[in-house]
């Protein structure tokens, strides 16, 4: 028998790399609803960027690596697509609008 989990609403600032349960405490640009495992997995993307950005940060102070040719911008990259394609899923109405007219899926559609 499967379990059924219960979703909750969060608001997300992707930005930020925030997940939020109320929409006073921040700033947020997408409402979604999801449960406690989608949010880990969310959190778990949102913390490998905050990751990334530390490594790039020492990769700006290398002056001969060059932006395109830096796997961890590519890792960026892919994490930011994995984060719209979650919000896109778990999003409201709204959130799936602005997703889709950022193009930034090509051709994603959710479940």
């Amino acid at each position: 028998m499967k379990i059924v989990e219960d979703k909750k609403t969060y608001y997300i600032s992707v930005g930020a790399g925030e997940i939020m349960t109320t929409a006073n405490d921040s700033p947020w640009q997408f409402k979604i609803e999801a449960t406690d495992d989608e949010i880990t997995r969310l959190r778990e993307i949102f913390d490998s960027n905050y990751d990334n950005s530390i490594d790039d940060f020492l990769r700006a102070h290398i002056p001969f690596i060059e932006y395109h040719n830096d796997p961890t911008n590519d890792q960026h990259d892919e994490n930011l697509i994995r984060i719209y394609e979650m919000i896109h899923r778990l999003g409201d109405e709204e959130a799936r609008n602005h997703v889709e007219n950022m193009g930034i899926l090509n051709g994603f559609t959710s479940e």
